[in-house]
């Protein structure tokens, strides 16, 4: 056990001065006045000559020649295509019947672009020749790999601890998605892309709007894997103008996707169908940004037998949920009757199988 030791009053202190020999007394009088804090924490005194030691180093100038560029607004962009947040999960055949913003705040920033803002798309200004772009690529993409130079870029890039990947989530391919892509091509000569969620529904979909919008080509395509190809004569140098959306804009309101009385049935078989989806056993569990690249092809082959089934999507989120039963309408195809506590009823439909 620690004893506590009784504090010595003030003037024991002096007597225990008095008692030293007279040169210690004097050092240590000198050491408290020069280093009033802790020694080790206490400012070290700073040379006489280092300020004019400053002054005799002279700072490097800046060449002017190495300013970067000033960008002049508004950008021109020659890409052939009209400009989408996304270009996978957007179906442009769909008009909206609202917006939740007016057309007028661009996601490019006020007056950074030639082309108009309509809401969901920045239109092109005149007509493109297609026929004078595919002839570009080509020459871009030059002769086709042979087997020997594919597998070594495959074996190359499609490990997973890759450093040359893009990660491409339930927003599908979007427009900045393309400018990260060319990049990366300034350094590789190919990218490994990771899918996941929603957009593996429609990994066909995936693929064209990457080699569509990027001019590469899709070289290995393993369940959720990608490798994108820049092409032989591709020159960073001479890549594409692409002006980035500066935010994510607000999504519009489309028509509801879940009517209260599906087409072709009457309100109280709409009601039999949903009860009956909810007490079936759900087909298949999906997971919160899972791989749903078997989705679209167990459910037809459900449909050979039920006609109404249920998907569970517990954690997954009423988003998604959204956009998995907007998916399946067009890809199985069905008709969405309910979404309810993250679980999607969905229908046959007669005389569509």
């Amino acid at each position: 056990m620690l004893k506590l030791v009784p504090r010595r009053h003030h003037h024991h202190r002096h007597l225990h001065h008095h008692n030293l020999p007279p040169i210690v007394f004097i050092s240590r009088k000198l050491t408290h006045s020069l280093f009033e804090d802790d020694p080790p924490f206490s400012k070290t005194p700073k040379p006489q000559n280092q300020q004019t030691h400053n002054q005799n180093i002279k700072k490097p100038q800046k060449d002017p020649s190495n300013k970067k560029p000033q960008i002049n607004f508004p950008l021109k962009s020659d890409l052939p295509f009209d400009f989408r947040y996304s270009y996978s999960e957007i179906n442009p055949s769909v008009e909206p019947i609202g917006y939740r913003e007016t057309p007028k705040f661009s996601p490019f920033g006020p007056g950074r672009l030639d082309r108009k803002w309509t809401g969901t798309t920045a239109l092109l200004q005149k007509a493109v020749d297609m026929s004078g772009v595919e002839e570009q690529r080509n020459a871009i993409l030059g002769e086709p790999l042979s087997e020997e130079e594919v597998s070594e870029l495959v074996e190359r890039y499609r490990h997973s601890d890759c450093s040359r990947q893009i990660n491409l989530g339930k927003g599908g391919v979007t427009h900045n998605m393309i400018d990260d892509i060319h990049n990366h091509w300034k350094k590789a000569e190919a990218v490994r892309i990771k899918c996941l969620g929603v957009p593996t529904l429609d990994m066909d979909n995936v693929c064209f709007h990457l080699e569509d919008k990027s001019g590469g080509k899709i070289i290995y395509r393993q369940i959720n894997i990608l490798l994108l190809y820049r092409g032989r004569n591709y020159n960073p140098k001479n890549r594409p103008v692409i002006p980035l959306m500066l935010w994510k804009p607000y999504s519009p309101i489309y028509p509801k996707l879940i009517k209260n009385v599906a087409d072709g049935l009457t309100f109280d078989e709409t009601k039999e169908m949903r009860n009956r989806g909810l007490n079936s056993p759900p087909v298949m569990k999906l997971t919160r940004n899972g791989v749903y690249v078997n989705v679209i092809e167990k459910v037809r082959e459900a449909f050979e037998t039920e006609e109404v089934l249920r998907l569970d999507c517990a954690h997954v989120g009423m988003s998604d949920c959204k956009r998995i039963a907007v998916k399946l309408r067009d890809l199985v195809p069905c008709v969405p009757i309910l979404y309810k506590d993250e679980q999607i009823i969905i229908w046959k439909r007669k005389n569509t199988m």
